[in-house]
């Protein structure tokens, strides 16, 4: 749950580093399914930043990398996800879009966690 508090607060790069790690140990079905949600909150970490195009692509990606966990997976309802990320993506009115949110429904009993940090950091090859 520690990345989603991190999304939910917007810390968007430091929850794309706790589900980059469980991404990496992930062994089951469900590794396309975090590569998704780390492709997400760096599109956001991205448009913060005002890198609008990498935002996009990355927003493209994982949003594609989905489809067969849809239209819920892990209590999240993706369709709903995409749906605020992309809100937060496209807004060019100057009004703030609220900030999409993780909420997990029923929330499961346990929610995979990334294992403890065992040394330095490999490099990253999430936005494959």
């Amino acid at each position: 749950m520690t990345g989603i508090v991190l999304f939910n607060r917007g810390e968007y790069f430091a929850a794309h580093e706790v589900w980059e790690d469980l991404w990496r140990d992930c062994t089951t079905g469900d590794r396309r399914f975090y590569q998704s949600l780390i492709q997400a909150a760096v599109a956001l970490y991205h448009w913060g930043n005002g890198n609008r195009i990498g935002a996009g692509d990355l927003f493209a990606a994982g949003r594609g990398k989905t489809g067969p966990y849809r239209p819920a997976h892990l209590g999240l309802d993706l369709d709903r996800f995409w749906f605020d990320v992309e809100a937060i993506l496209t807004n060019e009115s100057g009004t703030s879009a609220p900030r999409p949110r993780i909420e997990l429904s029923p929330p499961p009993v346990h929610w995979p966690e990334p294992p403890p940090d065992t040394g330095p950091r490999r490099e990253s090859d999430h936005d494959r």
